[in-house]
C-alpha cells in the first residue's frame, strides 16, 4: 500500500477514497440503519472477529447527528473497554478498517479525537473517524451478499450431486459384483478409490467440490453403462431391474387406473405433488419448465441417458419429465423418512415405470393426484 506522510497519520489511497464517498443530499440515517449496513459489510467482506468488534463499537457510539458526514470520536481507551482488545490490536483493526474503505480518519492538528462545540455546548463538528463509507457502499454490500449466497447454494448443490454420484457408483459396482461377477470392475474400483481420496468434505468450508464433481459424474456414467450392457443392454432377453415393484398398491389396480387415467398432466399438479423440484431450484410453471426439470434431474435419480430417450419416445417429453420428477420425489421421501424404503435403484425404477406407462398399466397423472392428496392431508 502506497503511503505518504503529511505530518501525522500516514496518508493512504483508501483513506482518500473514503473521503470521496458521500450520502445522497438530505438523506437521514438512523443508528439502526447504520448498524444494519455495518453487519452487511462485515458479512460481505468476511471480516475477522476483531474487525467486527471494532466496527460494531464505532457504530454504537454514533450520536445520530444530522450532519452530512457520520463522524464518531471515541478514544482508544473507550474502544478497548467495549471490545476487550489490547491497544495494539485495536490500532491494527482501525488501520485495516481504513484500508477496506469502511471508515475514514479525520485527524486533528494534534492527532487526538474530540468534538468541536459551539458556545452553547452544541456539537457542530468533530475529529475522529467518518463512517459515511459504510452507508455510501450499501449497494455494493447487497450485491456481494447476493453473490456469496449464490456461491453457497452452488457449493451445496455440488456436494449433493457428489453424494448422489458416490451412491450411484457404489450401487452399480455392487450390482455388477452380485449379478454379473464375470464382468471386470477392477478399473472402476481403482478409479473410485482414487476419487474418494481426493474428494473434499462438506464440513470444511474451504473445500471446493466442483473440482471432482465432473470426474465423479464420468465415473458414474461408465459404471452404469457397464452395468446396463451386462444386463442385456435393454434387448428382448431378460433384463435385470433391481426394483420392479409397483409404485403403490392403488395405482397398479384396474380400478385406480380407470379413476385417474383421464386426469390431465399439468405442470402445476407436478409442482404441488413434488416439492423436491423447487428445493432443487426448478420452478415448474409451464410445460417447458417441466421438461427442463425432467431432463436436468434425470442424472440425479441415476437414470441412464438412454432411459430418458426411451421415455421421450414412448411417452412424450412432457410425461417423461413428470415421471422423472415423480421418481425424484419418491426417492427423496424415502431418504428423509417420510415414506417406507422400497426403491433400491431409482434409475431402474424409472425405466420400469416408463414401460408400465407405455403398456397402459400405470398412470403418471393418477399417481401425482394421489401424492398431492397425501400432502394436503
Amino acid at each position: 500500500m502506497e503511503k505518504v506522510h503529511s505530518g501525522g497519520r500516514p496518508l493512504t489511497r483508501a483513506a482518500l477514497a473514503g473521503r470521496r464517498r458521500a450520502l445522497e443530499e438530505g438523506r437521514a440515517i438512523s443508528r439502526r440503519e447504520l448498524a444494519g449496513h455495518a453487519r452487511d459489510a462485515a458479512k460481505a467482506l468476511r471480516l475477522r472477529p476483531s474487525l467486527r468488534q471494532v466496527l460494531e463499537a464505532l457504530v454504537a457510539v454514533w450520536g445520530e447527528q444530522p450532519w452530512s458526514r457520520l463522524l464518531v470520536w471515541p478514544s482508544n481507551e473507550r474502544l478497548s473497554e467495549k471490545t476487550g482488545l489490547s491497544e495494539r490490536a485495536l490500532r491494527y483493526a482501525l488501520r485495516d478498517l481504513v484500508g477496506l474503505e469502511l471508515i475514514t480518519p479525520k485527524d486533528s492538528a494534534n492527532g487526538k479525537r474530540f468534538a468541536i462545540r459551539a458556545p452553547d455546548g452544541t456539537v457542530v463538528d468533530a475529529y475522529g473517524f467518518d463512517l459515511t463509507p459504510i452507508v455510501a457502499r450499501a449497494g455494493e454490500w447487497a450485491e456481494r451478499l447476493r453473490l456469496l449466497k449464490a456461491e453457497v447454494e452452488h457449493r451445496r448443490r455440488s456436494f449433493d450431486i457428489l453424494t448422489v454420484c458416490r451412491r450411484a457408483v457404489s450401487e452399480a459396482l455392487q450390482g455388477l459384483a452380485t449379478h454379473h461377477p464375470e464382468v471386470p470392475i477392477s478399473d472402476l474400483i481403482l478409479a473410485r478409490d482414487s476419487l474418494e481420496e481426493s474428494s473434499p468434505k462438506r464440513a470444511r468450508a474451504s473445500d471446493d467440490p466442483s473440482l471432482v464433481v465432473t470426474q465423479w459424474m464420468d465415473l458414474r456414467e461408465k459404471a452404469e453403462e457397464r452395468f446396463y450392457k451386462a444386463g442385456c443392454a435393454g434387448n428382448s432377453c431378460s433384463h435385470l431391474e433391481t426394483n420392479n415393484e409397483p409404485p403403490s398398491k392403488s395405482c397398479n389396480k384396474g380400478s385406480s387406473r380407470s379413476a385417474g387415467s383421464g386426469a390431465a398432466l399439468r405442470p402445476d399438479l407436478v409442482a404441488a405433488a413434488c416439492p423436491v423440484a423447487r428445493e432443487l431450484g426448478f420452478d415448474i410453471q409451464t410445460e417447458p419448465d417441466l421438461i427442463d426439470a425432467g431432463r436436468s434431474l434425470r442424472g440425479s435419480i441415476g437414470a441412464h441417458p438412454s432411459a430418458w430417450s426411451e421415455a421421450c419416445e414412448a411417452l412424450g417429453a412432457l410425461t417423461a419429465g413428470a415421471l422423472v420428477v415423480l421418481v425424484a420425489q419418491l426417492h427423496d421421501d424415502e431418504v428423509t423418512g417420510r415414506r417406507k424404503s422400497e426403491i433400491r435403484n431409482p434409475g431402474g425404477y424409472f425405466r420400469h415405470l416408463v414401460r408400465l406407462s407405455a403398456e397402459g398399466r400405470y398412470s403418471v397423472a393418477a399417481e401425482l393426484l394421489a401424492m398431492r392428496r397425501q400432502r394436503m392431508t
